[in-house]
Order: structure tokens, then sequence, then C-alpha cells
């Protein structure tokens, strides 16, 4: 009877220290998921700040000028419900800008706008990379949360489920082939 009592003790003891495991796990991916959506965020914002200077350096044509400065401010100021359509409409609207190689050449030759279309070019490099970083943390922790597991004794406590960022990030070719 005590071996048995022991060994039921043992087996509890075993499942709390897994379940406590994968609580920890859970927990851990959530916080890389927080740093990576902090470093998309922040990559957003630089490209959309330096877009947002390019537009008012006076380097670009008055109507690239206009395109480029509001799609910018509009990624800038955007909710975050509506975030990822802004940030999109900004990739579209530097793609229009800076889709044609000798757009890209008139703002080099301009005073200051090699170094402009340089930090540009590694703004719009910087935020697919920073974006694929986030969906795959937000994919572990899709994953580990569907587990039954995780669902039958709530390991994921009161956290909102993982959202991926779907958004249009192409860069402008002609302006990213040119730096690489």
């Amino acid at each position: 009877m005590t071996a048995t009592l022991i060994w039921i003790l043992v087996a509890l003891v075993a499942i709390g220290v897994y379940l406590s495991w994968t609580a920890g796990r859970l927990d851990r991916l959530h916080v890389r998921m927080d740093a990576t959506r902090a470093a998309l965020d922040a990559q957003l914002l630089r490209r959309a700040s330096v877009a947002q200077e390019l537009a008012t350096s006076g380097v670009l044509d008055p109507a690239a000028s206009i395109v480029l400065y509001e799609a910018a401010h509009a990624a800038r100021q955007a909710e975050e419900e509506q975030r990822e359509v802004a940030e999109s409409e900004l990739s579209q609207a530097l793609r229009a800008v800076f889709g044609d190689p000798a757009q890209v050449e008139a703002v080099r030759e301009a005073p200051g706008g090699e170094e402009a279309a340089r930090e540009l070019a590694e703004a719009v490099r910087r935020v697919p990379m920073a974006r694929r970083f986030h969906n795959d943390a937000v994919g572990a922790a899709r994953r580990l949360r569907e587990h039954r597991k995780v669902r039958w004794f709530r390991l994921a406590g009161h956290a909102p489920f993982p959202l991926a960022v779907e958004m249009d990030d192409e860069p402008p070719a002609a302006l990213v082939e040119r730096v690489s």
C-alpha cells in the first residue's frame, strides 16, 4: 500500500514538473514574441521616419514627395488595427516612387542623397527580416498552445492568442539592388 502511494506521488510530481516546464517554455516563447514584435515596430518606425525625411528633403519631385510623405505619415499615425494596411500602403508607395532606377539615381546624385538612399535601402531591407522573425516566434507559440496539455491545464493563462503580422513589405528592387 505504501509503495503504491509513493509511486503515485512520484508520478504526480513528475507530471507537475513537466507541466511547469511546459508553462515556462510557453512563457519564454511569449517573451520572445514580444521582443520580436518590438523589434518589428522599431524597424517599421525607422522605415517610415526615413521615408518621411526623404520626402521632405526636397530631393524628390513634388508628386513623389507628396505620395511618399502621406504614406509614411499614415503608417506612423495608424492605430493598431489599421497598422498592417498602412504599412502595406507605405511599401506600395516606396515601390511606386523608387520603382524606376532613374529616380533612384536622381536621389543619389542630389546633395546628401547617397546617404539618404542608403539609409532608406537598409530600412526597407530590415523590415521583411524583422517580420519573418516575429512570425516565426508567433508560429512556435501557436504550435505549443495547440497541444492538448496546454489547453486542458490552461498553461497559457490569460495571454492573448498570438497573431502573425501579414503585410506587403516587398522592397523596391531598384533601391535595394544597388546597395547589395
